[in-house]
């Protein structure tokens, strides 16, 4: 795939499936081009409308995170939601949202996180780190020294239980750790700088880091 950073923008494609599904949505995405992706597990624990609202409060599910060029992400939407049924009840969901940063990948170079917003305002991003399992708390630490207020980490894994897979052109075990932060707009380079440089991210296999738009937020303690 060639580098994206002059070209068209990166989606962040989320699938929401059955257990034991998380396996099959990965193939048939990157059947269209999409090189990776990670798996975790959706099922929550106490009472959250944010579940709720996935369809993940009543069975355990698995949430897929893929990123991609918008125009593969677009040709991977349709397959899923063929190949996977989306339209009849209780298939799964399936939704893009646009990423303005990504770093730890040879196949896509890309970062508009730097750039001016344009025709909107943007009070928070949200930053997500995938490494290997147990070196969450590095992430942790390396955001809170650059400012960021704290983060949440959830065990994931790669396309298969018993099989090693590759994510975003990089080799990875069946378990990683997701770690997402919500940090102000202004303070998001330096929390992002800090960890890349603390977890050697430019370096092949040694994780990757995405940053999206925030529009919309609510309960969030300054």
């Amino acid at each position: 795939m060639d580098s994206q950073s002059d070209q068209g923008r990166i989606d962040l494609i989320h699938v929401v499936v059955n257990s034991g599904t998380g396996s099959k949505a990965l193939h048939i995405a990157k059947s269209v081009g999409v090189t990776g992706g990670t798996v975790y597990l959706g099922k929550g624990t106490a009472h959250n409308h944010i579940l709720e609202l996935l369809g993940l409060a009543q069975s355990p599910k698995e949430i897929v995170l893929m990123v991609a060029p918008e125009h593969v992400a677009q040709k991977a939407m349709t397959k899923l939601n063929d190949e996977l049924k989306l339209k009849k009840p209780n298939h799964g969901i399936a939704f893009t949202t646009s990423v303005r940063s990504v770093i730890g990948t040879r196949s896509m170079v890309y970062n508009r996180l730097f750039e001016e917003e344009r025709g909107e305002e943007v009070m928070h991003k949200l930053i997500n780190v995938v490494v290997e399992k147990g070196r969450a708390e590095e992430v942790i630490d390396a955001a809170a020294h650059a400012g960021a207020k704290g983060g949440t980490i959830i065990n994931a894994r790669g396309s298969g239980a018993h099989e090693t897979e590759r994510i975003f052109m990089m080799d990875i075990e069946p378990e990683k750790e997701l770690v997402i932060i919500i940090a102000k707009t202004e303070a998001a380079p330096g929390i992002v700088e800090a960890i890349a440089q603390a977890l050697d991210l430019k370096e092949p296999g040694k994780g990757i880091l995405f940053v999206q738009n925030i529009d919309n937020i609510h309960g969030l303690a300054e």
